[in-house]
C-alpha cells in the first residue's frame, strides 16, 4: 500500500468526524440559545473534530475494525458534549 492509499484510508476513517464537527458547529448557535458562543466557528470545528477523531481511533483500536455503530454513537455523543461545553469556556 502506497502513501496515497494510506492517506485515502485515513481520510475515509476521519471523514465522519469532520462532517459531524461542521454540522454541529453550524447548528450549535441555533440549538443552544441560552449561552453565547464563546468560541469562533473554526475553533468549534477543531474541538469537535478532535473529539470525533479520537473517538473513531479508539473505536478502531477497541473493536479491531472501523464502521461499528457503537463507535459512531460514541463519536456523536462526545462531539455533542464538546459542542455544548464550548459555550461555557469563554469569558
Amino acid at each position: 500500500m502506497g502513501p496515497s492509499d494510506t492517506l485515502n484510508h485515513l481520510f475515509n476513517l476521519l471523514a465522519p468526524a469532520l462532517v459531524v464537527a461542521l454540522v454541529l458547529a453550524l447548528l450549535g448557535p441555533f440549538l443552544i440559545r441560552k449561552r453565547p458562543g464563546a468560541r469562533t466557528f473554526p475553533a468549534q470545528v477543531a474541538i469537535n473534530f478532535v473529539a470525533g477523531a479520537v473517538t473513531l481511533l479508539l473505536g478502531l483500536w477497541f473493536f479491531g475494525n472501523d464502521g461499528k455503530m457503537a463507535t459512531y454513537a460514541a463519536m456523536l455523543l462526545l462531539c455533542c458534549a464538546a459542542q455544548a461545553s464550548s459555550g461555557r469556556w469563554g469569558k
